[in-house]
């Protein structure tokens, strides 16, 4: 199949024509997923990019390994994936390989961007939010991230952490309130003295 084509398969159908052999399938679920699983290791790995890329190879790695086996249906490739990306990155932190990121690891700010004063703030923000998120317990921390970074709905978030939808919502609530108390003494100087 040609590969413009293929951009309009969902990621089960690509997965299946890779397991039949089709490289350019590989391509581009590799181009369409590992953005994701890079971001989603690199927030659970308190922005140790290095880990977090690691991280991402061998969960696609492992993706690689089940498409021959993978049963249709039973499981969307994402939620499958994050939750190996999730298990990974916390055996990673268990094993003591965490080190947090600093400003030398920020990116550059492109033309266009914010004045390097907002820049300085929007990474003074972001890194607040990481040290944040860093302090709450895993199961929280990593419900935070999937619902409030990631953008996933609670019965999607439920089944990458195997619970119901109702403890994803608990740990969610528990996780922005404790953020809030973590955050709460730094709203002046992150720029929100006005902000309610």
């Amino acid at each position: 199949m040609p590969y413009d084509a293929m951009s309009d398969l969902a990621d089960e159908d690509l997965l299946a024509a890779y397991a039949r052999g089709d490289a350019a399938a590989a391509r581009l679920l590799t181009q369409r997923l590992a953005p994701r699983v890079l971001a989603h290791a690199y927030r659970m790995l308190g922005g140790d990019r290095a880990e977090a890329e690691d991280i991402t190879q061998e969960a696609l790695l492992r993706l690689w390994r089940a498409a021959p086996e993978w049963r249709m249906g039973e499981a969307k490739v994402t939620t499958w994936l994050y939750r190996v990306t999730a298990n990974l990155c916390i055996d990673r932190m268990r094993k003591g390989r965490r080190i947090a990121g600093d400003l030398d690891t920020a990116p550059e700010v492109a033309d266009g961007a914010p004045s390097a004063a907002e820049g300085m703030q929007q990474a003074a923000r972001a890194e607040a939010l990481q040290a944040a998120l860093d302090e709450l317990p895993e199961r929280q921390k990593q419900a935070v991230i999937l619902r409030h970074i990631e953008g996933l709905s609670n019965p999607e978030i439920a089944e990458i952490m195997d619970i119901g939808p109702r403890a994803v919502e608990s740990l969610t609530a528990r996780g922005k309130r404790a953020l809030e108390a973590i955050l709460s003494g730094r709203r002046g100087e992150l720029g929100y003295e006005g902000d309610d």
